[in-house]
Order: C-alpha cells, then structure tokens, then sequence
C-alpha cells in the first residue's frame, strides 16, 4: 500500500487487479471518499473529484469532514513483544508509553506519508535485534 496526499488529505493507494485500475480512498475522514483511475495523474484528478465531493457534503449536512482522534489507543501484541519492549523503555529511562510515542514519531518526522521506519527493540541480553518492518 502508497499513500497520496490531496489537498491536504490522505489517500491509501492500491491496485485493483480485477479492474486493472488504481484505488484510492482517503482515509481519516468522517465518512467514505474512494477513487480509480488507471495512473498518477488521473489518481490526483479522481481524487479531487472524489474529495470536493465528499467535503461539499459535509458542508451540507454540517458534519466536520475529519475523524477527531483523541490521542490514545489499545495495542494488543504478543507477551514476549510487550516485555521486550517495556525493557528497551526502562533501557532508555521511559515509560512504555513515552518509548512507544517516540518511536512511532519518529516515522512522523519523516513527513512523506510512508511507513519504512525499522523498530528496534532490546532482548534480555541487551543485543539489538528487529522486531518488525513497517509496510512501505
């Protein structure tokens, strides 16, 4: 999966092999906004058709276009993941929460929308060794 970015939207990005065509849908939004089209350029052109669409709606009906996150969220992974990484937090003087805050930041700073940042986390013998890729 590719994001694009629209007007200051997000949009997934996939390919559709049973049409032969590229599919976007933004995501983030308080409803659905989706789109085809065969390239980049008719992606960009379909999007924003797409999204003005979608936003003159909200503007009709008065609903803010945009999901509101709160900030928090449940994780739910493997025991022997959470102890490892509650270690790396302790081995770097945080709490799991703070450790797990800057790590995903740090894939933020980036600011091109693609998730290929490596976490690392530290195993019992302090070694460094991957956990997981994130999708490019």
């Amino acid at each position: 999966m590719n994001t694009m970015t629209i007007n200051g939207y997000q949009a997934v990005i996939s390919f559709d092999p049973d049409l032969q065509m590229f599919r976007g849908e933004f995501v983030g939004l308080n409803g659905g906004a989706d789109f085809y089209a065969k390239d980049v350029v008719g992606l960009r052109h379909e999007g924003g058709i797409s999204l003005r669409v979608f936003l003159e709606a909200c503007a009709e009906d008065g609903v803010e276009p945009r999901k509101h996150f709160s900030g928090k969220f449940s994780l739910r992974v493997d025991p022997k993941l959470h102890e490892a990484a509650a270690i790396a937090a302790a081995a770097h003087g945080q709490s799991l929460n703070q450790w797990a805050a800057e790590a995903t930041g740090k894939r933020h700073g980036r600011n091109d929308g693609r998730w290929d940042c490596q976490y690392r986390v530290w195993n019992r013998a302090r070694t460094e060794r991957p956990i997981r890729y994130i999708q490019q």
